[in-house]
């Protein structure tokens, strides 16, 4: 049932943290590259509630909504709620897609993906078809949850 809400969905393993050094006290900027799509990544977290660490290895999804029947979200969170997809994972953003873009020619074309979620950056590099159905403008949930080792 998820998988009509579910964008895009890959395992990450964290690379770098904070690769141009540390700039906020509460955020950190993590580069991560998934195992099965080869995509790479750098995505702002808040550190503070949500601490990463080099070789960390999480799921990271990008959906739509939150709620499994695919209707929209309403704008407004309420615990109380029926159950829905941010069940599953231990860290949630909502954002807005703020950029998409190709560079390079032929079979050598990367697609970037640029999300902000209320500040915390997130840019996703790779494949143009992983990222093909994505829409300027677009509001996302970014959701994830670390795998043990």
């Amino acid at each position: 049932m998820t998988s009509n809400i579910i964008l895009f969905e890959d395992i990450f393993v964290v690379d770098e943290i904070n690769p141009d050094g540390k700039k906020f006290d509460k955020a950190c900027r993590i580069v991560a590259r998934s195992q099965n799509c080869d995509m790479s990544m750098q995505l702002d977290i808040n550190n503070e509630i949500y601490p990463m660490n080099v070789n960390d290895k999480f799921t990271m999804a990008l959906a739509s909504t939150l709620n499994y029947d695919g209707t929209p979200d309403t704008g407004y969170y309420n615990a109380a709620k029926r159950k829905n997809l941010a069940d599953k994972y231990e860290y949630v953003m909502h954002g807005k897609l703020y950029k998409l873009s190709e560079e390079g020619s032929g079979r050598s074309i990367t697609a970037e993906l640029y999300a902000s979620f209320g500040g915390l950056l997130m840019c996703l590099k790779g494949d143009p078809s992983h990222v093909a159905h994505f829409e300027l403008d677009q509001r996302v949930f970014l959701l994830i949850r670390k795998i043990n080792k």
